[in-house]
């Protein structure tokens, strides 16, 4: 009989993650490890690297089996009992669409890029959390995709998202994001990814947005968002662990942390503009408005709460974020604006806001939404009342690094469109802001090779040369864009509704709807 003593957690951890690595003789460490010294960042000691979540590999996999257990049994019994009818109206369903178009293409490359850096880096520290994270990310996207999957049976516009992420002009905005960081050094991306994307956007998405799923009666939504939320509150403490870390290992990686911290707040702060407009007007039933999710998962837990501990290192709060505090009136209103008149060439439907929504817009953005805004809802509205709809004709500027349409305004002036200007070796380049020119004018190596979907489709990129050709290439089908309104999902969710009760409905009403 063996007298061997169990390992305390600690010592049991350390065996199996730290324990195993080791230093290489017979090839040089600098091609074992070769992407982590031209970025200009000084490790002295990886050793250093304090792990938040103290997961084996064992134990990690039994944690997340029990999550997935759970996961899959709702998902089971709302596909049995037909839950999809109990959503509040099939309007929300267009948040889904975006979600599986937008966001889960990105759970996809987090995962590729996380298991990219799980060989690269150099301490075994940071290698195990990235593997970790790649797994995570992975698991996202396989659940996001099984949760949506039930959707796409009954609705439009979910059934051709990889395609669509790389075609579609919308979903150049995320995807440019991501390729952005990427095509960055290791330590860069852990800055855009693990601090950037996981604070500012999965923050203002799993936690308000998926009370929203609840709140419009979308039960295995709810229970994936908070299902990865777990995962994300780990994910966030690598992406400030891993922050911590650069700057205690040398001074002079403080200002490079800096400009990376500035550049992708920016850069995060206008991919969330996505966000902002499914909050407050995608949700047939409300939970918090943008404003009120931008004040609490921002403004107060991030420049409140975050910022301040990182004053100790030399960290300031990032470049232009006062113009993104006074956008929170105006923000979410530009955006649906334009995504309502765009909507023709996208894989969701928009529509005019009914009265008493206007009436809890209006009530949540006191000093803009009637000012500015419910105008134009009003002209829309009388439009539609006339047989018409609001449709843009034409192609919009695209800014060269955020990849958005020109919709916002000059600082200070809501009734003024900003665009800022940038010559660079002979070509003009357009910019919606002062901060994407700002971050333009750091690297315009790389952002003059963007990928922007309005000049590809001018040079006859995109399927051909007029409106069905593109929106073929697109992937699209009859169905999948334009107005809500007399859609195919508005006519089968008011069809299924009459009939609600009667046993031989079922049958008849799915042989119609698309595949």
């Amino acid at each position: 009989m063996s007298n061997a003593r169990k390992l305390s957690m600690k010592n049991r951890y350390s065996a199996l993650t730290r324990d195993l690595d080791w230093t290489p003789t017979y090839v040089d460490p600098k091609a074992v490890f070769p992407f982590t010294s031209f970025e200009g960042i000084k490790i002295h000691d990886w050793s250093k690297w304090e792990d938040p979540f103290r997961l084996t590999v064992d134990s990690y996999y039994k944690y997340q089996a029990e999550k997935d257990k759970r996961l899959y049994a709702v998902l089971d019994g709302f596909a049995q009992s037909q839950g999809h009818l109990s959503l509040t109206d099939a309007r929300y369903l267009n948040a889904m669409k975006l979600f599986i178009q937008g966001v889960t293409p990105l759970e996809y490359a987090a995962h590729r890029h996380f298991a990219f850096l799980s060989r690269y880096y150099d301490g075994p520290g940071p290698r195990f959390a990235a593997q970790c994270q790649s797994v995570d990310e992975l698991r996202h996207t396989q659940t996001e995709v099984h949760t949506l999957s039930n959707y796409n049976k009954y609705y439009g516009g979910m059934h051709n998202w990889p395609e669509q992420f790389d075609r579609v002009w919308y979903l150049s905005v995320p995807k440019s994001y991501f390729e952005d960081a990427m095509s960055a050094g290791p330590f860069e991306f852990l800055i855009a990814i693990s601090f950037s994307f996981e604070y500012l956007l999965t923050n203002l998405l799993f936690v308000p947005f998926m009370s929203g799923a609840s709140f419009n009666g979308d039960l295995p939504t709810m229970t994936f968002g908070f299902s990865a939320q777990s995962d994300e509150s780990r994910h966030m403490t690598l992406g400030l662990e891993a922050i911590k870390f650069l700057l205690e290992q040398d001074e002079a990686n403080v200002p490079i942390v800096q400009a990376w911290i500035d550049k992708w707040f920016w850069r995060g702060y206008r991919l969330v503009a996505l966000i902002a407009q499914m909050l407050d007007y995608m949700l047939p039933r409300k939970v918090m408005s943008w404003k009120e999710s931008f004040e609490l998962y921002f403004e107060e837990q991030m420049l409140g709460g975050l910022f301040p501990d990182l004053e100790f290192y030399g960290i300031t709060k990032p470049r232009h974020v006062e113009q993104a505090i006074g956008e929170k009136d105006l923000l979410s209103h530009q955006v649906y604006w334009a995504l309502y008149q765009f909507s023709f060439a996208a894989g969701f439907t928009t529509t005019v806001p009914e009265d008493d929504h206007l009436d809890w817009l209006s009530a949540n953005y006191p000093d803009t939404f009637d000012k500015y805004f419910r105008p134009l809802w009003d002209k829309a509205k009388k439009v539609q009342d006339e047989g018409g709809r609001v449709f843009f004709r034409g192609l919009p500027q695209l800014c060269q690094v955020c990849q958005i349409p020109m919709l916002f305004t000059e600082p200070g002036d809501p009734m003024r469109l900003a665009q800022r200007q940038v010559v660079h070796n002979g070509e003009r380049y357009d910019f919606c802001s002062d901060g994407c020119q700002w971050i333009f004018e750091r690297e315009p190596e790389k952002y003059v090779q963007a990928w922007l979907p309005v000049h590809q489709i001018y040079q006859g990129n995109c399927g051909g040369p007029s409106v069905p050709e593109v929106l073929a290439w697109y992937g699209l089908q009859d169905g999948d864009a334009g107005e809500y309104a007399g859609s195919v999902d508005q006519q089968n969710w008011e069809r299924w509704h009459d009939h609600a009760g009667k046993a031989d409905v079922e049958a008849p009403v799915e042989a119609e709807v698309r595949a």
